[in-house]
């Protein structure tokens, strides 16, 4: 836990496109997903916020519209976070709702789709829970491609609009699990894409996983839509080889990170061509003061909030 940048509570610039919204992609119509209703245009990078489902309803992301057009504040909402334990008896790993995602999950109805319906994408993160189990460890290619089919199952079961790997507190070694290999991640990743090409995958960037992003003269960078500094309060390019428009290094959590270093970043991200910004801990307070310190800079204009 990097206590300077980050606090997360363990259980778990401008884009190239003129309509930051429309960079996500197309919107998951799987399962019981809605057509989404087309968002405001909005020029400037594109913004994301994690939310501690533990403590917090994802409906907060939806509460934020820009004053100057009313289009939506964040263009992703992140669900954190799933997470990948350990069966110590068949010795696999599986993808574990905790019940407050499991919540979210079965009340897609309610929680997901009114903001998908705003053209919000939604994505569920995906955590170690300290059991052993990570992206990096499968003994096999086989067991990779079976947990990448839990995933991919997830996200069509419950009309998701992608994954979120996060490489931490998988505690590599515990239960007699095995160190990061080399192969692991790029099998895992590369039957995810397959299972579904039109989703987003994206990388928190941290951890073994995201430093064996090659094996066997596969690059695995392609395969992400998007990546993002993981240390909040700071500036710091993600280490991988995808365009401007698809990184954040810039990182705050939200009340807790001051409004001018949120500010600064937001310059820096604008200045320097960058295509994502990317928040953590969205809760049910009026932050629009928090907000519209970056929004002033991304997009010329303060945040609204609307209970």
């Amino acid at each position: 836990m990097f206590t300077l940048v980050r606090s997360r509570v363990r259980t778990a610039a401008l884009a190239l496109s003129a309509v930051a919204a429309l960079a996500f992609g197309t919107t998951g119509t799987t399962g019981a997903a809605a057509a989404p209703a087309p968002a405001l245009a909005k020029q400037g990078p594109a913004s994301v916020a994690y939310v501690e489902v533990n403590n917090n309803s994802m409906l907060n992301v939806g509460k934020y519209t820009l004053a100057n057009g009313g289009g939506n504040v964040f263009d992703v909402a992140v669900i954190f976070a799933a997470n990948i334990n350990y069966d110590t008896g068949s010795k696999t790993a599986y993808l574990h709702f905790n019940e407050n995602v499991q919540r979210v999950l079965d009340n897609a109805a309610t929680e997901i789709r009114p903001l998908q319906q705003k053209g919000i994408k939604v994505v569920l993160s995906v955590l170690g829970n300290h059991q052993g189990a990570g992206f990096a460890n499968f003994p096999t290619q086989q067991a990779a491609s079976a947990f990448a089919k839990q995933m991919s199952d997830a996200v069509a079961r419950y009309g998701l609009d992608g994954i979120d790997f996060d490489d931490e507190y998988a505690q590599y070694g515990n239960n007699g699990t095995g160190q990061p290999n080399a192969s692991s991640f790029v099998h895992l990743v590369t039957a995810l894409r397959a299972n579904m090409p039109n989703k987003i995958i994206s990388l928190y960037n941290i951890g073994p996983a995201a430093s064996r992003l090659s094996y066997g003269g596969v690059d695995l960078s392609s395969e992400f839509d998007y990546a993002w500094n993981p240390y909040y309060g700071s500036w710091q390019v993600p280490g991988i080889a995808l365009p401007k428009s698809k990184l954040s290094p810039a990182a705050v959590e939200i009340g807790r990170t001051s409004q001018s270093t949120a500010a600064d970043l937001a310059r820096r991200t604008v200045s320097e061509g960058y295509g994502v910004y990317l928040t953590y801990n969205l809760d049910g307070a009026d932050r629009s003061a928090d907000v519209s310190a970056f929004t002033r800079q991304l997009y010329g204009s303060d945040a609204v909030y609307t209970r």
